[in-house]
């Protein structure tokens, strides 16, 4: 992923409301949601090139999502990020004793962000600082750097995440998200990318001919434990290619 905004609302009829975009090359292969064959608890798109996953939903309430921190100087990984999300949903681990491992084997991995909950705890590692923190109730964005660090799409569809809070149904969280307006160069950050890069992955959605947005999640998780999610998938320029709803 590369945009998550997020409720976190312990003890309210609708604990947790996610919305994110995964951005990645649209040559890159992978698999829209679905339930895992091999997996059945598990419900996650895939990346068909690693074999992970950048969001989904496991057992018991699992949920795990990640995105990448935009450095173009850091070395070369010896191992996907993406199997950090698909470990955790596949796994029993508690969510104390997985971070534990990841902590000890995060520096396998170029730099991320983990978000890892189940029905009680909602949890975030960031690779740089190497400490988890468990989340308090609050209305949070993640992009390609800290939690919460105040890049225009951050703030932008946080707030708009905050304002749709009232009644969030998956048609708005997806509306969100298909924000494509670019961000005035003035307040655009500094990742190393140059200025047009930084200017095309400063909209929520982003659309161009090689890279973008590929899915658009909206996840909605009820206090008796139901999960709903929709994702959309997109090609080049933002085309729609589909759309797939989970009620598990």
């Amino acid at each position: 992923m590369c945009l998550i905004v997020f409720a976190w609302r312990p003890g309210h009829a609708q604990p947790l409301i996610v919305a994110a975009n995964r951005d990645e090359f649209y040559a890159r292969p992978s698999l829209p949601l679905a339930q895992w064959p091999e997996s059945p608890q598990v419900h996650a798109g895939r990346d068909l090139e690693a074999g992970g996953t950048w969001l989904g939903l496991g057992a018991n309430g699992r949920f795990a999502a990640l995105t990448n921190i935009r450095d173009p100087h850091q070395p070369p990984a010896r191992r996907s990020r993406g199997e950090l999300v698909a470990s955790f949903l596949t796994g029993n681990l508690s969510i104390d004793d997985y971070l534990s491992d990841v902590v000890a084997r995060s520096p396998e991995y170029a730099g991320f962000n983990l978000l890892l909950g189940n029905a009680n705890e909602l949890w975030h590692f960031n690779a740089r600082s190497m400490e988890p923190v468990m989340l308090q109730p609050g209305v949070y964005g993640l992009s390609n750097a800290g939690l919460d660090t105040p890049w225009p799409k951050l703030l932008k569809a946080r707030a708009a995440l905050s304002a749709v809070l009232d009644d969030p149904q998956p048609e708005r969280l997806l509306a969100l998200l298909s924000d494509a307006q670019t961000a005035p160069f003035a307040e655009l950050p500094d990742t190393g990318v140059g200025l047009a890069t930084e200017s095309l992955l400063s909209s929520v959605f982003i659309a161009s001919q090689s890279y973008g947005t590929r899915a658009s999640t909206a996840l909605i998780v009820q206090a008796d434990g139901t999960r709903r999610m929709v994702e959309r998938s997109f090609g080049p320029y933002g085309g729609h290619l589909g759309e797939v709803e989970i009620l598990i």
